[in-house]
């Protein structure tokens, strides 16, 4: 009995003449740098943060304006609770290494976009560094066009939701804004 040489089937295809797929377009390429201004005033927190987690990670600049005025959907009482427990987690060893807790509305919503963004890869700190969120609408984007996320607007009537100043007024928010 002959043994029948092994062909090498990727080879063949090689050399076959066949067209090879055309590599997509690496992500350095598709991503874009413009400055996206987003309007916050009356959105749900989860559906906005995540739209501007997306926008981050695309490369866009995002900076979020009125962050005091994000909403929170739940029962208002039940919100609040869990935000004042969040306070008491601390280090049993030494209290002053942390964690530390954020109390203003715009380093709240600063910490929930980095929740929703790989903040250990490279990709997601990079994307990080490109996101602004202020307190009310600074003077150097008043001029700027704003944009809103129709779908995370709320729906239902302002009783219904709790707003970010009044959960950050409750665990420790002076209400000063610098």
């Amino acid at each position: 009995m002959v043994k029948e040489p092994k062909i090498d089937k990727k080879k063949d295809e090689k050399s076959s003449g066949k067209k090879l797929k055309q590599q997509p377009l690496q992500k350095e390429e598709q991503k874009q740098n413009k400055l996206i201004v987003v309007d916050a005033a009356n959105c749900i927190s989860g559906r906005l943060c995540s739209k501007v987690s997306k926008l981050l990670l695309q490369g866009n600049r995002v900076s979020v304006v009125n962050a005091e005025k994000v909403m929170l959907s739940g029962n208002r009482y039940e919100i609040i609770e869990d935000y004042k427990k969040r306070l008491e987690i601390g280090s049993i060893v030494n209290p002053i290494h942390g964690p530390f807790h954020p109390r203003r509305p715009d380093t709240i919503v600063t910490k929930m976009i980095r929740g929703m963004v790989p903040k250990r890869k490279s990709s997601g700190i990079q994307a990080f560094k490109k996101l602004r969120v202020y307190i009310g609408v600074p003077d150097e984007l008043k001029n700027s066009a704003m944009q809103t996320f129709d779908d995370a607007k709320i729906t239902r009537p302002e009783s219904f939701y709790t707003s970010m100043s009044d959960v950050a007024k409750q665990i420790g928010w002076k209400g000063v804004v610098q």
